[in-house]
């Protein structure tokens, strides 16, 4: 039936379940499993209202990049321990939900599993998870975990 599952992750417990939930459903339909971050861009005017200055300037958007791919890989090897094949990991930035739910049609994924909650900041508790965003714009079925 799922052809192509999407497993958005962010490092949380809840990503983790939801990436456990995902390997049993690989397991049953035998399909291919996309795993994508997603990281936020920095903006100048974050980076210039930050009182954090850290001794070694960076830019903000490659540190952010590099963890990101950190926990598509960490993910990639939670998802081979748990049974799964075929898995690709992916990493992309923009505003996560919308993220998601454009790379899922882009590639044609059948199902979307994402964790109930994240690592969301306080604008998730304003303005509405990012899991709840994915259900209301996606066009194919999402599972939350």
């Amino acid at each position: 039936m799922f052809k192509r599952i999407l497993v958005a992750v962010d490092g949380s417990d809840h990503a983790e379940q939801a990436l456990q939930k995902a390997a049993q459903l690989q397991k049953i339909h035998d399909s291919e499993m996309l795993i994508l971050t997603v990281f936020r861009h920095h903006s100048l005017l974050e980076a210039s209202m930050s009182m954090v200055r850290s001794a070694e300037p960076t830019n903000i958007d490659d540190a952010m990049r590099e963890h990101a791919r950190e926990v598509a890989e960490n993910a990639k090897k939670v998802a081979a321990e748990a049974g799964a094949q075929k898995v690709r990991g992916f990493v992309k930035a923009g505003p996560p939900a919308r993220t998601i739910v454009k790379f899922a049609k882009e590639h044609e994924a059948d199902l979307i599993v994402i964790g109930s909650r994240g690592m969301g900041d306080v604008e998730g508790y304003l303005l509405g998870s990012v899991s709840h965003k994915v259900t209301s714009l996606a066009k194919c079925p999402v599972m939350v975990v």
